[in-house]
């Protein structure tokens, strides 16, 4: 299904039908070329650092394998000791990288091929058991390369908060409600998430026409 049918599903919700009319087309585009294990160790990179900071830290860490486009399990696994501290990564960050690396070369964590056999509910509970990996991390995965088109991350704090301005409230809506209010937005629910983030980067600059909150 492409990013057309899910605006013209998402635009007669009486709610993000406000959000699709300021923002426009959907413009959610998955890394497709990107294989789950990178994807991962990237997201790592990136826990808690500005976004900076962590793409520092990733290059150094391919100018270790300068024959490789990403560094492969393998290795990353291979390098002396202290190599990945020495890219900056915390003793935290080094620990949940090596543990991804070691579980994808022993097959847990499943290739992009592999991946598309199996449910977003599957690879979440695979996924999951990976050190620094929690659910939000694997949903992150699921949309922006996997592509999976209907997956709504009600942790996310930017997607609760775009609901609240779409929605005139004054609070978030907890996780669990934000769940059964996107039933509705299936099987679109993905680009119901990047609508809601839309609405929340455009409220900060007052671009986004709220309602009056109830």
């Amino acid at each position: 299904m492409s990013n057309r049918a899910a605006r013209a599903h998402l635009a007669a919700d009486p709610v993000l039908g406000r959000v699709v009319q300021q923002v426009g087309a959907c413009r959610l585009k998955p890394v497709t070329a990107r294989e789950p294990y990178e994807a991962l160790v990237r997201a790592i990179a990136h826990q808690q650092v500005h976004g900076r900071a962590a793409e520092a830290m990733l290059n150094r860490l391919l100018a270790l394998t300068p024959t490789h486009p990403f560094p492969p399990p393998e290795a990353v696994l291979a390098l002396p000791e202290g190599a990945l501290r020495a890219c900056g990564f915390s003793g935290a960050k080094q620990a949940a990288i090596l543990d991804i690396a070691h579980k994808s070369a022993g097959g847990w964590v499943p290739t992009r091929r592999a991946a598309a056999r199996m449910t977003d509910t599957a690879l979440i509970e695979r996924l999951v058991a990976l050190r620094g990996v929690g659910r939000w991390t694997v949903e992150m995965l699921l949309i922006f390369t996997l592509g999976r088109r209907d997956v709504l991350p009600v942790d996310d704090f930017g997607v609760r908060e775009g609901y609240r301005i779409a929605a005139g409230l004054d609070a978030q809506p907890k996780p669990r409600d934000l769940a059964a209010i996107g039933e509705a937005w299936a099987p679109h629910r993905s680009a119901a998430a990047w609508y809601l983030w839309r609405a929340a980067d455009l409220s900060k600059d007052g671009r986004f026409q709220a309602p009056q909150a109830i």
